[in-house]
């Protein structure tokens, strides 16, 4: 089979969507990558993909489509694809909209967090999920990660198909297991950042936006004797409100981008990530893998995966009291953290493998036997 997998920005494309491709692949697939352009769709077509640079804006100003939609219908028809695979809120609802216009014959679709939330404008929301119930009248089966939204979906009637499934979230647990030597890896780590060693590490990954929390997560680090050490940085393509690091707050390290996660989860403490909207969040996943308790809000997504008193705690959302309260309870709880993390840990291992959830795909849409058909088994 021929497929496109088609997201809005070349980053979603290669740290998330990836592992799909890969696998199918090795199925025997013929896959095209569809994104903005940029240096992780090069480093996407160094695997041996080819690639298709369609430049898609992530504003909601329909006039700023008209072209990408029209290049869509255009690639879409000459490439005459058996699948699209749609990903991210704008990319999926202009390239489900191009997709049907070209007459695509199985368009999928992954919602890895409908837009819309509980905290957003009534007004607001109702119009995001018209939306989505629009292009669900182009989309033959509809993917969530977390069971909340697939509810959701559901409840809506987002899938014309009538085939909804929530396929959860994972990474590879082998990228986040334990480091043999513990203790000279934790050392060699901190030591490397200019962390102390004996300090009750808390770690952050996420972009650098006030929508993941960042504000109140300062806030509620103010004079605590712990560190935080920020990872991620701003996407040049984002929206939301930027955020400063304080520069008059010592125990903050921001680290920016980093391709050394596994390792700097391995020399931290304790995860949070205090965002106001998720999908199903893989940074969670990641942290659970390496043994950390994880503090995380109480929004779609997360609290599916954080156990509240039994993997992590989960603390209401922009509330920087709350925050404080809980990084206090775990840092001056270190039994309390050894046992959140192995009960995290079990339960990443148990629901949280990347492979598992790459086979759910497959298998629901026919691909993991590529010499059994040339077109998408009907869902």
């Amino acid at each position: 089979m021929k497929i496109c997998q088609l997201c809005a920005v070349d980053f979603t494309l290669y740290h998330f969507i990836l592992p799909l491709m890969r696998a199918e692949a090795a199925a025997g697939h013929e896959v095209v990558a569809v994104c903005s352009d940029g240096k992780w769709l090069d480093k996407t077509r160094d695997e041996g993909f080819r690639a298709a640079p369609v430049s898609i804006s992530r504003s909601f100003n329909i006039f700023r489509h008209i072209g990408a939609y029209r290049q869509l219908v255009k690639l879409f028809r000459r490439e005459r694809f058996d699948m699209v695979h749609v990903h991210t809120p704008v990319a999926a609802l202009v390239g489900r909209l191009a997709a049907r216009r070209a007459g695509v014959q199985c368009i999928v679709y992954t919602a890895h967090g409908f837009y819309f939330h509980e905290r957003m404008a009534r007004w607001k929301r109702a119009l995001f999920v018209m939306l989505e119930w629009l292009a669900g009248r182009f989309t033959h089966v509809l993917f969530t990660q977390a069971e909340e939204d697939a509810a959701t979906a559901r409840r809506f009637s987002f899938c014309a198909g009538g085939v909804i499934e929530a396929i959860g979230n994972g990474v590879d647990p082998a990228r986040f297991a334990p480091p043999q030597d513990e203790a000279t890896h934790r050392a060699s780590v901190r030591a490397s950042i200019g962390a102390p060693a004996n300090a009750t590490a808390v770690m952050m990954v996420g972009r650098l936006v006030a929508e993941k929390g960042y504000p109140e997560l300062f806030a509620a680090m103010r004079d605590l004797d712990i560190e935080l050490w920020a990872v991620g940085d701003r996407l040049e393509s984002d929206h939301a409100g930027a955020v400063t690091v304080p520069d008059d707050a010592p125990n903050i390290r921001y680290l920016g981008h980093r391709e050394d996660v596994p390792a700097l989860l391995a020399a931290a403490d304790i995860f949070v990530l205090p965002s106001h909207r998720e999908g199903m969040p893989r940074s969670i996943i990641e942290a659970m893998f390496a043994g950390l308790p994880v503090i995380a809000t109480d929004i779609r997504g997360s609290r599916e995966e954080v156990v509240d008193g039994e993997t992590g705690m989960l603390v209401p959302v922009d509330d920087a009291d709350a925050l404080r309260v809980a990084l206090c309870a775990l840092a001056n709880g270190a039994s309390e953290r050894q046992r959140m993390g192995a009960a995290g840990q079990a339960r990443a291992a148990a629901l949280y493998d990347e492979a598992l959830v790459i086979e759910r795909q497959l298998t629901r849409l026919g691909l993991s036997n590529a010499g059994g058909s040339d077109k998408p088994r009907s869902p």
